[in-house]
């Protein structure tokens, strides 16, 4: 309902569909030279207007969105903060229930239930909660393998807040501890990640921080020996990694 969105979302104003054409004409009647940018037009009203004089874009809405989003006011932030905030407790709610869990549903459901117990109601994506060679598996989904005989978890999930966002993935130990293979490419990945938070500032590009953290992985898998047969420059070069 409108009078429930004005509440909940912070926004000056909210109209159902079926007012948008003459909302949209009344405006026209004070500007005629007004253009609207209109995402997902419903068809019902996308028929009415075509019987106005309102002019309406449907491509540059998207863009103009983007860029919008590339800048966070404090509000908006705090909503982020809260979001990390749920997520950090269910992943570590998950760390604590390893040890008696036995599948990995059991896991997603830990993590779940952390996250609505702290007032979210929805995941940001589909989890993904792939034990040994599962999580090797892009976007893996199924959720549902034994964890015997395995000796990590990867834990891809993130709570939503309010509709913002949050995206965090660890790799846990189900026997407790890293062995020595894991815990090599588990510091790598830390380095990777450090490196690429202390070049984090305003005017730095994404593709800065992604190109640094390829650098590490790249010679990292050298110095293991996983990568062989070329220079780090190289491999970079070819996009190995």
């Amino acid at each position: 309902m409108p009078a429930e969105a004005l509440k909940v979302y912070a926004i000056d104003n909210c109209l159902p569909n079926s007012s948008l054409p003459a909302h949209l004409s009344s405006l026209v009647q004070k500007d005629s030279d007004i253009r609207f940018y209109i995402k997902d037009i419903p068809r019902d009203a996308l028929l009415s207007l075509a019987e106005t004089t309102v002019s309406t874009d449907a491509k540059l809405l998207h863009p103009a969105i983007d860029e919008c989003r590339v800048t966070k006011d404090s509000y908006e932030i705090a909503l982020l903060r809260k979001a990390n905030t749920i997520s950090t407790a269910a992943h570590t709610a998950v760390l604590r229930a390893i040890p008696t869990a036995r599948n990995e549903q059991d896991l997603e459901a830990v993590f779940t239930a952390s996250c609505i117990s702290h007032g979210a109601k929805h995941q940001a994506y589909h989890g993904i909660f792939g034990s040994g060679e599962n999580a090797a598996t892009l976007h893996y989904q199924h959720n549902n393998q034994p964890l015997s005989n395995r000796k990590n978890i990867l834990v891809d999930a993130g709570a939503e807040w309010n509709c913002y966002c949050s995206d965090v993935t660890r790799t846990m130990p189900l026997t407790g501890t890293f062995d020595p293979a894991s815990r090599a490419i588990y510091t790598l990945v830390l380095r990777m990640q450090s490196a690429a938070l202390a070049l984090l500032k305003p005017t730095v590009k994404w593709e800065t921080l992604h190109t640094r953290a390829h650098e590490i992985a790249v010679q990292g898998l050298l110095d293991l020996g996983i990568l062989r047969n070329g220079t780090a420059e190289e491999l970079m070069k070819e996009r190995i990694s």
